[in-house]
């Protein structure tokens, strides 16, 4: 039986803007596999300059990078949709193990297969020093 995961294409403003809340909230569970489970077994990301292809993978990045970039913390917001393809603007923060703060933004570009997997995954990165108090996402 196909893994199904609702909200499926072809997307609707209102189910693109849950598809993003979901992922929003699955990443800022930090849990990679949970995370993982939301894209097709043979998923392909680009992520800054690292190319990832599956689930392992998935799994593998997202350990690294939670065990680097500690307290993270996750805000998304829709930018585009249409038929199986999402687009969103987001920004995150973390701390190093050495106290530093950093604040992420980007971009990604989404595609979903018709059970509402994410097969495509491209993220355009930018990382910009902070100070404690210059936080705004809570964790």
């Amino acid at each position: 039986m196909a893994e199904i995961r609702q909200p499926v294409p072809p997307f609707t403003e209102e189910t693109a803007h849950r598809k993003v809340q979901l992922a929003e909230d699955a990443w800022n569970t930090r849990d990679p596999r949970r995370v993982a489970l939301a894209y097709t077994e043979d998923s392909e990301w680009r992520n800054r300059d690292v190319f990832v292809n599956g689930r392992d993978e998935i799994v593998a990045f997202l350990t690294g990078k939670w065990e680097r970039e500690l307290d993270y913390r996750l805000r998304k917001e829709l930018w585009a949709y249409t038929g199986d393809r999402i687009a969103v603007r987001f920004e995150y923060e973390y701390r190093t193990a050495e106290g530093d703060w950093f604040r992420a933004y980007g971009n990604e570009n989404w595609e979903f297969d018709e059970n509402g997997l994410m097969r495509r995954r491209y993220a355009s990165i930018n990382d910009l020093a902070i100070s404690a108090d210059e936080r705004r996402i809570a964790v």
